[in-house]
Formats: structure tokens, C-alpha cells, sequence
């Protein structure tokens, strides 16, 4: 949801690209219905290992499943690294329409963070700064 979300609203300021570390294969049924409730289709996607991006050059790399934090390689050449942690909403265990309402609740937090994220100017700000505001993303 993060990387259609990031590639939707970013226009040409930011390309995303989504990976796990322990990718099922497939990306889950509710977080192609929350999309595309959102007017987003990411139904083409698939899970992916982060193993096949670790050697890239990136200027953010953001983690956003807590359980991804621990479990996240260092990636060599990376600018900024930040953790905005959200519950993993294939996880959550309960009814379907309590399941729906998780991915949007989780969906819309994404969102919003996204869009703090865009309302930095990383030209205008200090590295230093630039680099501490992208993480205080987390605590909005």
C-alpha cells in the first residue's frame, strides 16, 4: 500500500519501491481492495525479498511494518533511514469488516505521513534537519 500510495502522490519527486522481509509472494486481496476504494490499482504488484534492492543507491529508505525493523538489512548506500512503524494489517486477526476497516485505518495513516513527507522542502532544509524531520514523520 506504501509504494502505490508514494508513487501515486509523488509525482515525479519520489519513485517508491516496496519490499519484505519475508515477502508471501503475493500481495494481500484487503490491501488491493483498500486501494482501489482509494482510486488506486495495485492489483499488477507482487511481494518482493528486500534482498534484491540491498545493493542499490537510495536517497530514503523507509521501514513501516514494525516487524520489518529488526529484520532489515543495512543497506550500504543509503542516505536516510527512518522507521514509521504501523501494525501489520495482515496480522490483525478478526472479523472480515474489522479487517477492511484496519487496512483503510492503516491505509489512511500511510497516507497522511506521505503527504508530512511531501510538505518538506529537502532543498530549502539542512541535511542534518532534512534527515531528523523525514524520521519525526514516525511520531505524527
Amino acid at each position: 500500500m506504501a509504494e502505490g500510495l508514494m508513487n501515486h502522490l509523488g509525482g515525479d519527486r519520489f519513485i517508491a519501491f516496496s519490499a519484505g522481509s519475508n515477502p508471501s509472494g503475493y500481495v494481500h486481496p484487503l490491501a488491493i481492495e483498500t486501494m482501489h476504494k482509494m482510486g488506486l490499482d495495485i492489483s499488477h504488484k507482487k511481494s518482493k525479498s528486500l534482498d534484491i534492492y540491498v545493493n542499490g543507491q537510495w536517497d530514503i529508505i523507509i521501514t513501516v511494518c514494525d516487524n520489518a525493523k529488526d529484520a532489515c538489512p543495512i543497506f550500504p548506500v543509503q542516505k536516510i533511514g527512518a522507521h514509521w512503524g504501523f501494525d501489520d494489517p495482515a496480522e490483525f486477526e478478526c472479523t472480515d469488516e474489522q479487517k477492511r476497516a484496519f487496512y483503510c485505518k492503516i491505509a489512511t495513516e500511510i497516507e497522511q505521513r506521505i503527504r508530512y513527507l511531501f510538505a518538506l522542502q529537502e532543498n530549502t532544509l539542512p541535511f542534518v534537519q532534512y534527515e531528523r524531520a523525514v524520521k519525526d514523520i514516525a511520531m505524527k
